[in-house]
């Protein structure tokens, strides 16, 4: 291709992405540097820089030192000088970006987080550039595991509106996020961590076999509110604006909680699906991105046999949630209680342990107990009170639901593909350096 045939190439392709009304022009983009068996920031640079170098999209970068880095700069930095902001990294750093937006939007509004409040919208969207070993934020806006369509979805402007999970103790915010996990999840988790010097892969599956090996329930009390069949649709609510109840969401004052206690294994909250590849059809398939709903998944105690048989299902086309020990429910707000404090922390000796049988739960003196909440081990109190926000962070992303391909398939939307049809050709014929 001549120079001339570039030029042409290169202007149209300006007037394209020109007609793409809410697509970024400056960034700031977050790389965790440990994530993607520490090679997240040679995908940034490599696969994701030069695609917003081409797009004409201003960066300013910060490689993450430690834990909290994030929400450290976020609460100080100038935001009105971004339109935007990426985060390079597994499902730990996507949910403490997002932490980090949110808490920034309550201070700006003047929200104070040690009470019960109502929480407005964060101010920018979040792009999610997939560099961890799960991804399952990314897995649910984009279909694919795959920065370059993580990176097509932000220059394109592709914007979607996302739940989010608040988690309190006695009045007080603990954090924002997306998911939790309490009992086998949060066990696992624990023992994962307690073992960081293992190689990641092997860390985990260390942690599943060794929980597998010791499962016991938790004796808890489990309080929600159901969500009622919602009236219409909703709009989008604007970045900065307070979030209110969608219609169909129960009044707290005037529905009558439902509880239930018991033993149960694992209890799961997710405000998204949390598709990833070891759950195609998701954690919470029946949980919509922007609904104004949580998934409560309660596995009561079990067999260690048909707790493995319910697990295996998460990869298979077969119904994970069709075993009389597993309830599934549409809620708005979750109060979870353990009626024993800390028995995650003692584990029992080999001749105590029940090979396949109906275990019975420890009783210890701890304190706290360990939450797997969006991949982060967080060891909280004892009642804990969870509740969705509708719509209260955009992130670049699409509906997966509303697109022709199914996440299932693992293919990314068209306009993705010609992106990176796009980003080959100008490369091929030397149009890298110019920007568009």
């Amino acid at each position: 291709m001549s120079a001339d045939h570039c030029q042409v190439w290169f202007q149209h392709l300006k007037e394209i992405l020109n007609g793409y009304q809410n697509r970024p022009k400056s960034l700031k983009v977050f790389v965790n540097p440990t994530s993607h068996r520490k090679e997240a920031c040679q995908l940034y640079r490599d696969d994701v820089a030069p695609l917003f170098k081409l797009a004409d999209i201003k960066v300013d970068v910060t490689v993450t030192e430690r834990k909290g880095h994030a929400i450290s700069v976020l609460k100080e930095c100038k935001l009105d000088e971004y339109d935007s902001v990426v985060v390079v990294g597994g499902d730990g750093s996507v949910a403490e970006v997002a932490h980090g937006l949110l808490l920034r939007a309550q201070m700006d509004a003047g929200r104070h987080t040690d009470s019960i409040f109502t929480p407005v919208r964060a101010a920018l969207p979040l792009g999610v550039i997939p560099a961890g070993s799960t991804d399952i934020v990314a897995y649910s806006v984009h279909g694919i595991r795959h920065p370059v369509t993580a990176a097509m979805h932000i220059i394109m402007g592709h914007r979607q509106a996302v739940d989010v999970c608040s988690f309190s103790s006695q009045g007080q915010l603990l954090r924002f996020g997306f998911s939790a996990m309490f009992g086998f999840g949060g066990r696992a988790l624990a023992l994962a961590e307690k073992h960081r010097w293992m190689p990641p892969s092997q860390r985990r599956e260390f942690a599943l076999i060794k929980t597998l090996a010791n499962l016991k329930p938790e004796d808890c009390e489990l309080s929600f509110l159901p969500v009622k069949q919602a009236q219409g649709t909703t709009q989008e609510p604007k970045c900065g604006e307070t979030v209110r109840d969608v219609g169909g969401r129960a009044s707290e004052e005037d529905e009558a909680w439902q509880t239930v206690q018991g033993l149960f294994l694992n209890v799961s909250i997710m405000a998204i699906p949390c598709i990833c590849s070891m759950a195609p059809r998701g954690l919470a398939p029946n949980t919509r991105l922007d609904n104004g709903s949580m998934g409560l998944i309660s596995v009561g105690n079990a067999s260690k046999s048909e707790f493995i048989k319910h697990l295996k299902r998460y990869s298979s086309q077969s119904n994970q949630f069709g075993f009389t020990f597993v309830e599934t429910h549409s809620v708005q707000v979750v109060k979870l209680r353990p009626r024993f404090r800390g028995s995650w922390a003692d584990e029992p000796s080999e001749e105590k342990r029940e090979s396949d049988s109906r275990i019975t739960p420890t009783i210890s003196s701890e304190r706290t107990y360990p939450w797997n909440i969006d991949g982060d081990l967080l060891e909280l109190p004892s009642e804990i009170f969870i509740r969705v926000h509708p719509q209260l962070i955009t992130l670049f992303g699409v509906n997966m639901e509303e697109t022709e391909e199914s996440p299932i398939k693992g293919t990314a939307p068209p306009a993705v593909h010609n992106g990176i049809q796009l980003r080959h050709c100008l490369a091929r014929h030397g149009c890298g350096a110019r920007s568009i």
